[in-house]
C-alpha cells in the first residue's frame, strides 16, 4: 500500500501541451519544466526501428539523415498521426521532466490539451498514448480554454471572452464564460501551412527548394501578415537550384513572403469572423470591451495582431508568453481545485 502511494506522489502530477510542432510539459509545483520540438528520429538497423534522438537533438537532423535514419512528426493537426512514436515521445519527455536520476519510478496524473475540434478516436488515441507511457489517470483539456486559462482571461465568470490561439498543426478560436466554451471552432490551419506557402513561394518564384528549419527560420525573421510599404526588409537563404541542382544563395523580400502568407492567414481571419457571427449578443458586447486574445506560436508572427484588428474593428492583444500559455492554463486546470471542472475525463 505505501509502495503504491509513493509511486504516485502529487508533485508528480503533470499537464502536458503535445503540440503539433513543441512539447510544453508543466510539472505540478514546479511549473513549465521542458519545451522540446516534437520530433524522433528513428535509425532502421538489420529491419528494426529504434529511437535514436527525441526534442531538439531530432530536430537538428531534419533534412540531414542519412537512408537509415528518418525524422519524424508523430503528431499532424494537433492530433497523434503515429501512435507508436507518439508513445515513445511522451514517455522520453515524462523522463526528461522528473529527471534522468528520478529515484521512484513515476505514475502520474496527466492533463492533456487537445484541439476542440477533435474526434472521439482522436481524444482515445491521445489517452492510450498517455496510459501506456505511464500515466495513472488521465484528463482532457480543450486548447482554447487552457489557453484563456494561461492568459489570464477570467473563465470562470458569467464575462465573454474571446481568445485565438494558433499553432503549428490548427488554429482554435472559442468565446468562453463561466467555465465552458459558448462557441469554439477548430481550423487546421498553423505555423506549418504558413511554412509550406513560404517554401512554395520561394520554389515558385525563384526556382529554388529550401529546407524545413530554413523555411522556419524566413517566417520568424521576416514573415509578416500583412504587406511592408516597401522592399528595404530583405533576407539571404540558401538552397539548391531546380534546374542547374546547385547550391543556389538567393535574396527574398518581407513583401514576398507577406504576400505567400496571405492565404493560411486569410483561413485564420475567416475563423474568427464566423466565431464573432455565431457570438450571443451580450457575450459580443463583453468582446467589444475586453477585446481578443491571441495566444500560440503563431501569435508571434509580426503584425498578425494589426491583420486581425483590422478585420474585426476589435483591440486586439498578445498574450505575454503565447507560446506556453496553454501548458500554463492546463497546469492551473491541473493545480487548482476551482478550474477542475474544465477538464473531462479521457
Amino acid at each position: 500500500m505505501l509502495f503504491s502511494r509513493l509511486l504516485r506522489l502529487p508533485a508528480s502530477d503533470m499537464a502536458i501541451d503535445l503540440g503539433t510542432v513543441n512539447t510544453v510539459v508543466y510539472v505540478r509545483g514546479k511549473g513549465i519544466v521542458l519545451n522540446e520540438p516534437s520530433v524522433v528520429a528513428l535509425e532502421t538497423i538489420d529491419g528494426i526501428r529504434r529511437v535514436k534522438a527525441v526534442g531538439r537533438e531530432a530536430k537538428l537532423m531534419l533534412g540531414k539523415t542519412p537512408d537509415s535514419i528518418q525524422t519524424v512528426r508523430p503528431l499532424r493537426d494537433g492530433v497523434i498521426a503515429d501512435f507508436d512514436v507518439a508513445e515513445q515521445m511522451i514517455k522520453y519527455f515524462i523522463t526528461r521532466a522528473y529527471g534522468e536520476r528520478s529515484r521512484w519510478p513515476r505514475h502520474p496524473e496527466m492533463v492533456i490539451c487537445v484541439p476542440s475540434g477533435s474526434t472521439s478516436v482522436e481524444r482515445r488515441a491521445i489517452r492510450d498514448a498517455a496510459t501506456n507511457a505511464g500515466a495513472s489517470q488521465v484528463s482532457l483539456i480543450e486548447e482554447p480554454m487552457a489557453a484563456a486559462i494561461g492568459a489570464g482571461l477570467p473563465v470562470l465568470d458569467p464575462i465573454g471572452a474571446m481568445v485565438v490561439d494558433i499553432g503549428g498543426g490548427t488554429t482554435e478560436v472559442a468565446v468562453l464564460s463561466l467555465q465552458g466554451l459558448a462557441y469554439s471552432t477548430s481550423v487546421r490551419v498553423g505555423g506549418d501551412k504558413m511554412d509550406e506557402a513560404i517554401s512554395a513561394a520561394v520554389r515558385r518564384r525563384h526556382n529554388v527548394v529550401i529546407g524545413e528549419a530554413t523555411t522556419e527560420r524566413i517566417k520568424h525573421e521576416i514573415g509578416s501578415a500583412l504587406r511592408p510599404s516597401d522592399d528595404s526588409v530583405r533576407m539571404e537563404v540558401r538552397g539548391r537550384h531546380l534546374v542547374s541542382g546547385m547550391p543556389r544563395e538567393i535574396v527574398i523580400t518581407q513583401a514576398e513572403i507577406a504576400e505567400a502568407m496571405y492565404e493560411p492567414v486569410g483561413h485564420i481571419m475567416g475563423a474568427v469572423r464566423t466565431a464573432l457571427e455565431n457570438t450571443a449578443p451580450e457575450l459580443a458586447a463583453d468582446i467589444v470591451d475586453a477585446g481578443i486574445v491571441m495566444t500560440g506560436g503563431g501569435a508571434l508572427l509580426q503584425r498578425i495582431d494589426e491583420a486581425l484588428a483590422a478585420e474585426t474593428g476589435l483591440p486586439v492583444t498578445v498574450a505575454a508568453d503565447p507560446l506556453i500559455c496553454v501548458a500554463m492554463g492546463a497546469g492551473r486546470a491541473l493545480e487548482d481545485p476551482d478550474y477542475r471542472g474544465v477538464l473531462s475525463p479521457a
